[in-house]
């Protein structure tokens, strides 16, 4: 395969992982409202994504955009979710 259907690949794979980052919206909604829910998945998304972000970045010697981009939403999300489910 060409290196064009990589890189379509690797953004929409970015855009996906987003859209399952952002899906933590409802759970930060409700552990705000009184509703608790877990907090322990949410901070373990949150310290893979800081792996995977830190990963993106400091590749050598192209960083992995795609990569770094897909996570970054993970630890804002992921870490906002475990710390509204305390």
């Amino acid at each position: 395969m060409n290196n064009h259907f990589y890189t379509i690949l690797g953004w929409v794979a970015t855009v996906t992982a987003v859209a399952m980052y952002v899906s933590y919206i409802p759970q930060i909604s409700n552990n705000l409202k009184g509703n608790k829910g877990d907090w322990i998945q949410p901070l373990v998304a949150a310290i893979n994504c800081s792996f995977w972000v830190t990963y993106g970045l400091l590749k050598k010697p192209k960083r992995d955009w795609p990569v770094a981009i897909a996570n970054l939403p993970g630890i804002v999300f992921g870490l906002t979710a475990a710390i509204t489910a305390l």
